[in-house]
This record gives structure tokens, sequence and C-alpha cells, in this order.
């Protein structure tokens, strides 16, 4: 037998298949806090509590796993692009009552000047961080939230990724913030400057506007590769 004869005969359901998803972690900044998308559940299993967007991988519409996370972040946001990044695979038998499941877990950040919230399906809604720790979260979500965290926290040390959650424009003080609000820590405004405008990861937009008792100056991302900007990772 031959391979072309081996394959025509074969069945894929010679041996089990697992459940397969990929679920996302999509992050927002809003009101100054770093917010993550849930969607209400409305059926078994875990009816009636919040999840992160995602869903069972299409086989006619899916190319890839990315491909499905795309899809989810568009029919979610109405974004049909933004920054994606795949974070890890979580299998197990224990994950989904329903039988033996794999997800390939994802990520976005995206600018909420931009979402366009489709809650035709399911309700969905935007969620503090600090408030998503103190909710039970349908399946092993809040475990997949902090596995999500960490990469990001990681990345945040040595990359300029955290500019993708701010608007068109804004100063280098609210750029600062939001990484302080990633690293869980405050960083010399001095050294957090200089390392942003050595990177080249921003540019003066030539506008500006009243912070505290004087203007500031308003900057823009260069949309530069953001996984190549610190020489060394941000210290304190």
């Amino acid at each position: 037998m031959n391979e072309k004869e081996f394959l025509k005969n074969y069945d894929i359901h010679d041996f089990d298949v697992p459940l397969c998803t990929v679920d996302m972690s999509i992050f927002s900044l809003i009101d100054g806090e770093l917010n993550v998308l849930l969607v209400h559940r409305d059926e078994h299993p875990s009816k009636g509590k919040w999840a992160l967007p995602g869903g069972f991988i299409d086989l006619k519409k899916d190319k890839s796993t990315e491909a499905a996370a795309h899809r989810k972040l568009k029919e979610k946001t109405g974004l049909a692009s933004g920054y994606l990044e795949q974070v890890e695979t979580i299998g197990s038998p224990k994950r989904d009552p329903r039988g033996w499941s794999l997800t390939v877990l994802y990520y976005a950040l995206v600018d909420i000047s931009r979402v366009k919230l489709d809650d035709s399906d399911k309700p969905t809604q935007w969620w503090p961080l600090s408030k998503i720790k103190k909710e039970k979260l349908a399946f092993d979500h809040n475990a997949l939230i902090d596995i999500t965290m960490t990469r990001l926290h990681a990345k945040a040390t040595y990359t300029a990724l955290p500019i993708e959650l701010m608007p068109k424009e804004f100063t280098l003080t609210e750029l600062q913030t939001v990484f302080e609000m990633i690293l869980g820590r405050s960083l010399q405004a001095k050294a957090f400057r200089n390392r942003v405008l050595t990177a080249g990861m921003v540019e003066e937009t030539g506008n500006s506007k009243i912070a505290g008792k004087r203007p500031a100056k308003l900057f823009r991302s260069t949309k530069a590769d953001r996984d190549t900007y610190f020489a060394r990772p941000l210290q304190e």
C-alpha cells in the first residue's frame, strides 16, 4: 500500500479527537486602567458565567489557529487587524466537562477608540483586571488570563508592545503609566523617556495638551518592530 492508498482509507476517528478551541485575552485601556473583554455564557457548561472570547476552530473557515483567532477578534471588536500573539497551548481532560480539550491561547492589544463591540450573539463587556481577580470565570479562564499577563509583563520589560494600547496621540507620561500598570511597579521618568526616545518607538506630532499646569508634547507610535527595542530590560 502506498501513501496515497493509505490516506484514502485512513479514518481520523480511529483515534479519540480532543475538543479544540482558541481563546483570546483582548486587552484595552479604559479610563486609565487595563481591561479585558469578556463574554457572558448563556448556555451549559458554565452557564451564567463570564468567559474569554473564543470558540471551536471552524474546519471550513480557519486555515490556521491564528486565522481562527483573527476571526474571533473581528467578530467581537470589529477589528480586522491588530496586534495578536499566540501565548501557549493548554490541554487536559479536566478543562471542559464535555471531554478532553485543548485551547490555543492568544492575546490582542487594541485601542479602545477603534473598537465596536458586537454582542448580538452573546453579551460582551469590558472588565477591569482588578475586578476580574474577584470573579470566578468559566472553565479555566482565570488561569488563562494569569498566563497571558505573565507573557505581557515579560514583553513589556524589553519591547515597545504596550504602545499598541495607546490612542493616536499621547504624552510620554501617559505611555509610562501604561508600562507601569503592566509591570506593576514604578519607573524613573527620565530613564524611561530616554529609553523610549532612543529606541525610536515614538515621534512628536507637533501637537500638545495641558497636563498639570503646563502644555505637554504629544507623540505617536512609529509602528516599528515591537520585538527589538530595548537593549536592556526596563529598570525601576
